[in-house]
């Protein structure tokens, strides 16, 4: 490869992180002589479980100039407004909490809400559970859909829910007819030209295929990053607990919510997506603390089946992530490159940022390693940032019913940041600034911290609460509730 020419970029696994990234590289530098190669083993098993996006899925399909209308049917795929967080506090009136995507009302609603949160951090008695103050909220709760009628022109931010297996085979079609090369072939061998360097794969029938640039998307093996090229994989397991699912599908629901379910169990939480076709389900569980025969039951019991009514299938987890997400003449993406759990929806979100981040500096240093370093710098804060977020979800949830629960509250293996984001929040700071001065790439708004510590309902203690002084104001959220609902009238129900 010379320099300031795009690269022959190999892509070794398929799936939706493989076939993402494979169409966001393909985008940049087809037209310009690039070309991309992915080899995809024929044998690989279907997971089929329902997935669940940020919004930033909605915007590579918009920057890949992709309608909605081309891909959601084929995937089975439905809108999502955020998440409902259910059973994760025991505190009396914050038992469930709305974790919405914001959107452009909510620039009007925000500041009222992080105003009365400042209030209730401080013991005044005020409203403060995120679920009065957000547009997608209101829309979920009442089954309205993302899409607003034609005079209405503040639509929300949303993601979706669809079939991840179904999703990784449209972006399959879709990137082959524009020219990229799909090779059915397993590898059975990665051949180096240097500890660092990737020369070829090695192909069952001893076909040989030869890159510039080789795209690690083999799942948890890293067959590339890390059996080839020893990549050292930074673990999560201190910070996150999890590292089991069990899943099983379910009819699809009659009364749609655009919203996925994040439920408490007694050893993790259990999802709930909705799809066009069925109904996607999984728990989220620690091995440590309960086996996978109990959670089974306990999944299967949670949705209304009976024993032998549905095949579950295990999957597990390795939670953490390279330390290194572009070593040598590879980069790492999807499972290959980290996994942070499912509870926030993070994997594709970090599929996309990760072809695309690295595209703007691998062509900024004239198709070389000049700006590898703070790429990895910059993709290790953005995992780090998910993870803490994601473990602030444990670390402050209200529940005492289960030693699962009681030792996630008492779990010590906190980051910097989150620590000092925990001060900020007891100590009455601003919370935006923290947010700014404790993570230089933003994975989540100074809206979302506010959600999830007010989710919970994490004030000073109900008893210890007192009545607001006559001349402190307050947010009105009669006001704000009769906003939100002239704008909710906007939206229609969706039907799936």
């Amino acid at each position: 490869m010379s320099e300031n020419a795009p690269p022959h970029i190999v892509v070794l696994g398929g799936g939706s992180a493989g076939w993402i990234t494979a169409c966001l590289l393909h985008h940049r530098w087809g037209d310009r002589g690039g070309n991309v190669t992915v080899v995809e083993s024929p044998e690989i098993g279907i997971i089929g479980v329902g997935e669940g996006s940020t919004p930033q899925l909605k915007a590579m399909f918009d920057h890949l100039g992709i309608a909605e209308a081309e891909w959601m049917a084929a995937c089975d795929a439905t809108y999502k407004l955020g998440i409902r967080f259910t059973g994760w506090s025991e505190r009396p009136g914050f038992e469930s909490y709305f974790h919405p995507f914001p959107g452009p009302v909510d620039l009007h609603t925000e500041p009222a809400f992080t105003h009365n949160c400042m209030l209730a951090r401080r013991g005044f008695k005020v409203p403060a559970h995120p679920d009065d103050w957000f547009l997608a909220t209101k829309l979920a709760d009442a089954g309205l859909g993302a899409k607003a009628e034609a005079n209405f022109p503040f639509a929300p931010s949303y993601g979706y829910h669809f079939d991840a297996f179904k999703l990784g085979a449209f972006l399959r079609d879709w990137a082959v007819a524009r020219g990229v090369d799909h090779r059915s072939l397993k590898v059975e061998k990665v051949e180096l030209s240097s500890e660092t360097e990737v020369a070829a794969l090695l192909c069952e029938g001893g076909e040989r295929i030869e890159g510039d640039l080789f795209v690690d998307c083999s799942g948890f093996r890293a067959m590339i990053a890390g059996d080839a090229l020893g990549g050292k994989f930074t673990s999560f397991g201190e910070n996150l607990f999890n590292d089991r699912a069990v899943v099983v599908p379910t009819d699809k629901v009659n009364e749609f919510k655009p919203q996925t379910e994040a439920i408490a169990m007694k050893a993790g939480w259990r999802w709930h997506i909705p799809l066009t076709s069925r109904t996607g389900n999984g728990y989220v569980y620690s091995s440590k603390y309960i086996s996978d025969e109990d959670a089974a039951a306990e999944l299967l019991a949670s949705v209304g089946l009976q024993d032998g009514d549905a095949e579950p299938r295990f999957l597990k987890m390795k939670v953490g992530r390279m330390a290194e997400s572009w070593r040598g003449n590879c980069l790492a993406a999807g499972l290959a490159q980290g996994f942070v759990e499912p509870l926030e929806a993070t994997a594709l979100h970090i599929v996309i940022a990760t072809a695309l981040e690295f595209a703007e500096a691998f062509e900024a240093g004239g198709f070389t390693s000049k700006h590898r370093a703070d790429f990895n710098s910059n993709i290790g804060k953005r995992y780090d940032g998910i993870r803490d977020y994601i473990v602030a979800h444990y670390r402050f949830n209200q529940r005492s019913d289960t030693q699962y629960w009681l030792d996630n509250a008492a779990n010590q293996n906190l980051s910097g940041g989150l620590k000092a984001m925990t001060t900020a929040w007891f100590t009455h700071q601003d919370i935006a600034a923290a947010n700014q001065q404790n993570y230089s790439i933003q994975a989540y708004s100074s809206a979302s911290w506010h959600c999830l510590f007010a989710g919970y309902g994490t004030f000073p203690p109900e008893a210890k609460m007192q009545p607001l002084p006559e001349q402190i104001n307050v947010a009105d959220r009669e006001e704000i509730a009769a906003m939100l609902s002239a704008c909710a009238g906007n939206f229609l129900p969706v039907e799936i």
